[in-house]
């Protein structure tokens, strides 16, 4: 498996809940902040259902 990098760039602040409880389980809640993860196919999904706030650079 390959890995991530994926950094937050934008907020969560009106967005619908499960959309923030997404954002907490790959690591994020704050503007900027980043995370590497292990590319397996529960992360390709939650990266999926928030790709509008994320950017996503392959390790």
């Amino acid at each position: 498996m390959s890995k991530v990098k994926i950094t937050q760039v934008k907020s969560t602040i009106k967005r619908p809940e499960v959309q923030k409880r997404t954002m907490q389980a790959l690591g994020l809640g704050k503007i900027n902040k980043s995370v590497e993860k292990e590319l397996n196919p529960a992360i390709e999904g939650m990266i999926r259902a928030v790709k509008h706030m994320i950017v996503i650079e392959n390790i």
